[in-house]
């Protein structure tokens, strides 16, 4: 048990003293770390849904559909608790929504709770934020966080308008939004400049693919030491968006890769490009995905290493895309038991690779399902 101390003066949001940093060679987010060491997946990671409440409305949200207008009564925060104690190997705790930070009830009663229970622990924290709101609500909850998660699929304001705005059925003013925009550039800013560690991820997708150079340099000039990139993959409300070629994600990539900042951070993730390809480019740039300085490709914790766990209904679901029910509940179960059962399922297994030379743990479900519905990863290996 590590006791909560407060960082420097200087930098009033910067991890205790004496914790390792996050940084490319150190991901405690990545299921390869855990399948290494134990042998197999085991469970280091925890997500919860903490509200259904938003702000916005994505067109590519992953849980759009489950956004409403009220909140339903959450399951005790002592259950949670206890849950969470019996986690053997826990390491990282994440809390996404909705808009984690839109009600100041979500802010005090769960956020800061399990902010300080995970830092007495000596867990990694993150958080999926907007970052549209006030910027006291992120003061009083970033010095006990270790990653700030936003999504930036912008250039401008009138981009945040069209993407963040277009599911909300009613007309919403540019006036309105863009001064929100405004505001989310400025409290990434000020939480980067208080030694918080703020990851912007942005989705190859229609409106980005061409443009992704720009969206990096936004990045960068709004302090963010990590950009995390991702294709948009059809789930929930982004299922019936226009999609783009296997070949615009590899140009994209190529691209970004091209013309990055070499001193932020990238990590790319949920990319259909594996070293078992049998195609020469996708080879070489995976390749050259792994010999680029400050770059990394993170391997999907959904399913592997990670469970995500809803506050309201207490359900555990173990992927967030693929059409798996929940597959247990807090109220009953232990998270480990879960967890266990998980990797025995045939879905699982179908997808349970993995290649010590590649540092790769294949597609997720989604992937799969996409591009590789006849492959059987399991008995491929890295091209040299």
């Amino acid at each position: 048990m590590q006791a909560i101390s407060q960082p420097a003066a200087a930098a009033p949001f910067a991890p205790p003293a004496g914790w390792r940093a996050l940084t490319p060679a150190y991901d405690p987010w990545d299921p390869i770390r855990s399948l290494q060491r134990f042998g197999r997946h085991e469970l280091t990671s925890v997500e919860f849904t903490v509200t259904h409440l938003c702000n916005m409305r994505c067109e590519h949200c992953a849980v759009g559909d489950s956004l409403t207008m009220t909140e339903a009564p959450r399951v005790p925060m002592d259950l949670v608790f206890r849950r969470l104690d019996e986690v053997e190997r826990l390491e990282t705790i994440s809390m996404t929504g909705g808009e984690p930070t839109f009600s100041m009830d979500t802010v005090r009663n769960v956020l800061i709770p399990l902010l300080k229970y995970a830092r007495a622990r000596g867990i990694r924290t993150q958080l999926n934020s907007n970052v549209t709101m006030d910027y006291e609500r992120y003061e009083l909850i970033a010095p006990f966080l270790d990653v700030m998660h936003i999504s930036f699929n912008y250039t401008e304001a009138e981009d945040f308008h069209q993407v963040g705005f277009a599911r909300t059925g009613r007309n919403v003013r540019l006036e309105t939004t863009s001064k929100m925009y405004d505001r989310m550039i400025d409290n990434a800013r000020k939480l980067s400049q208080g030694g918080l560690l703020v990851s912007a991820e942005s989705m190859i997708n229609y409106r980005t693919y061409n443009k992704i150079t720009d969206i990096h340099r936004m990045i960068v000039e709004m302090g963010c030491q990590r950009h995390e990139v991702h294709p948009m993959y059809p789930s929930s409300f982004a299922s019936g968006l226009p999609a783009i070629t296997r070949e615009q994600m590899f140009e994209a990539v190529e691209t970004l890769l091209d013309n990055r900042n070499p001193d932020v951070w990238m990590l790319f993730g949920t990319l259909p490009f594996f070293a078992c390809s049998e195609n020469d480019e996708e080879r070489r740039l995976v390749g050259r995905l792994r010999e680029e300085s400050n770059v990394t490709v993170r391997n999907d914790p959904d399913g592997r290493n990670r469970v995500n766990v809803n506050l309201f209904s207490g359900d555990v679901y173990v992927t967030d895309f693929a059409a798996v029910p929940a597959f247990g509940n807090i109220r009953n179960e232990k998270l480990d038991e879960v967890f266990a059962n998980w990797r025995e399922h045939p879905m699982q297994q179908a997808v349970n690779c993995h290649c010590p030379v590649a540092n790769c743990c294949g597609p997720n479900l989604l992937v799969s399902d996409m591009y590789y519905r006849d492959a059987d990863f399991t008995k491929r290996q890295a091209i040299p």
